[in-house]
């Protein structure tokens, strides 16, 4: 996709295919990889330097946080939204995101194309909207002859619906980093009645504060390394993928009613941020 500053002007025909490309398949989010690797490389490296990385190994821990906080997780949600938040989990690294301009740009090449050559005259595109199922579901009620009114009203009935999904999986996120600390202090609490229910054999009470220390340090990095900053990244994806849905309900609608694609640029305009406003037709 071409960046604005450089298509402005553009003839109709060269325009047209600087800016109607689709986006490809889904792209690696290198920052939520780099970030989390990074966060735990650091604190490995700690551990190495500390001379003692085996001491922070301990499986009676692991088991109260990460099996702990699993099943309590469950408690406030089914096992179905379970599975499906940890399938969400995957778009926090692999993901496909159309920034708002660039959807911008695309629904006016589209309105454009529909005022020379008419809503019928899409079909032949169909094919470019493979990677963009809410687009395509869109340009298809528009060549089925429903009206502008309808095609938005639905559309925004189905971003509605995605934004519902995407939120109660990034709730069962948060929801897990808010048990994995707590799970961490009950680890902790058993580890510290071990401790003090055998303060008389001295060989007891190193096992027993590995347990109380280790279930913190678990449930602190799960919840702080990985289930928060994947809930917060899902939100931003959410966040951007509903703006970039309006965006082709409201082209698709503006298609449907047959409007001029100016009058549509001034609309996308009105909701896009003043540093993405689009000058399609300049």
């Amino acid at each position: 996709m071409a960046n604005v500053s450089t298509t402005q002007g553009a003839p109709a025909g060269t325009r047209g295919n600087s800016r109607g490309r689709m986006s490809a398949g889904p792209t690696i989010d290198f920052a939520t990889i780099l970030g989390t690797l990074g966060g735990f490389a650091l604190i490995v490296a700690a551990m190495v330097l500390g001379g003692s990385p085996g001491a922070f190994v301990d499986v009676p821990a692991m088991l109260i946080v990460l099996g702990g906080s699993f099943l309590i997780t469950t408690v406030s949600f089914s096992f179905k939204e379970i599975l499906k938040a940890q399938k969400v989990m995957l778009k926090a690294v692999a993901y496909q995101q159309r920034e708002p301009q660039d959807a911008a740009l695309q629904v006016l090449h589209l309105a454009e194309l529909a005022r020379k050559n008419g809503a019928l005259g899409m079909e032949a595109h169909m094919k470019d909207f493979r990677n963009e199922p809410f687009l395509k579901k869109a340009m298809d009620l528009v060549i089925d002859g429903t009206t502008g009114e309808e095609v938005e009203r639905v559309m925004l009935r189905e971003a509605e619906s995605t934004v519902y999904r995407h939120n109660r999986s990034a709730g069962v996120l948060r929801r897990a980093g808010e048990v994995a600390p707590a799970m961490g202090l009950i680890g902790t609490l058993v580890g510290l009645v071990q401790m003090l229910g055998n303060l008389e054999d001295p060989s007891s009470i190193g096992p027993a504060m590995a347990v109380a220390l280790l279930t913190t340090f678990y449930g602190a990095v799960l919840a702080n390394m990985v289930f928060l900053p994947l809930a917060n990244k899902l939100e931003r994806n959410s966040g951007l993928e509903a703006m970039v849905n309006q965006i082709y309900a409201m082209g698709a609608a503006s298609i449907g009613r047959q409007e001029n694609p100016r009058r549509l640029e001034t609309m996308l305009n009105s909701i896009l941020p003043p540093a993405q406003r689009v000058n399609y037709f300049d």
